[in-house]
């Protein structure tokens, strides 16, 4: 395993969030959410693009083979909630190949299944009704969207209980940097106010109002 994907797995995505708005990269995917909050996924984005069906159907799933172990499958399906795009058959795969998880702007179904399985899956929301016939695959290992946030192949994603966030690769040695010294300061401010300091003063002496905010 890559070095910095355990790296990032020490830390948690509301403070790679802080990190990321103190660079200024917007990351943060809004109302994207695991099924179960004991789940966290920390990897490499596999990007697949879902449009609407055509004339001519194409495939819903076919790409699950191509994923590498340890990667997390990101699927765009336009924030969709009329059909899904993951299911029991592709979480089953998913496991054996040891993937890391599923995003999905969109919806999934047979919930059921991940959980017995154990399999992170995070996603807009879930709905029973496939997608077969109603979506295919447009482009895979492409650039995507997941609630708004742009995604590349080999963007590092994080997910926990608190949602899903991106970090670009060409950033990723600087968020992460920037997230262990968040992580470092409000550790020593809850030391300093477990030692009795006050929490404003506290936050105060190590700076807490502008760990956030761009220089």
């Amino acid at each position: 395993m890559e070095q910095i994907i355990t790296s990032f797995k020490e830390l948690d995505t509301s403070t790679i969030s802080d990190a990321l708005d103190k660079i200024g990269v917007f990351g943060q995917c809004f109302g994207v959410r695991s099924i179960n909050p004991e789940w966290k996924i920390v990897g490499r984005a596999f990007t697949v693009k879902y449009s609407p069906v055509d004339l001519e159907p194409g495939t819903v799933g076919d790409f699950i083979d191509d994923v590498e172990p340890g990667d997390v499958v990101v699927l765009d399906n336009n924030g969709r909630l009329d059909c899904t795009v993951w299911g029991d058959i592709l979480t089953g795969v998913a496991k054996r190949r040891g993937i890391a998880g599923t995003v999905i702007d969109g919806v999934c179904r047979d919930t059921h299944r991940s959980i017995h399985l154990d399999y992170p899956v995070f996603s807009t929301n879930r709905y029973m009704r496939t997608g077969k016939g109603r979506v295919q695959i447009e482009t895979v290992g492409e650039t995507i969207n997941i609630s708004n946030v742009i995604v590349k192949k080999g963007d590092i994603i994080v997910g926990d209980a608190d949602g899903v966030v991106v970090v670009p690769k060409i950033i990723e040695q600087q968020v992460l940097d920037e997230a262990k010294r968040i992580a470092n300061a409000e550790d020593r401010i809850r030391d300093a106010i477990e030692n009795g300091m006050r929490l404003d003063e506290a936050r105060k002496h190590f700076n807490y109002h502008h760990l956030q905010k761009g220089e």
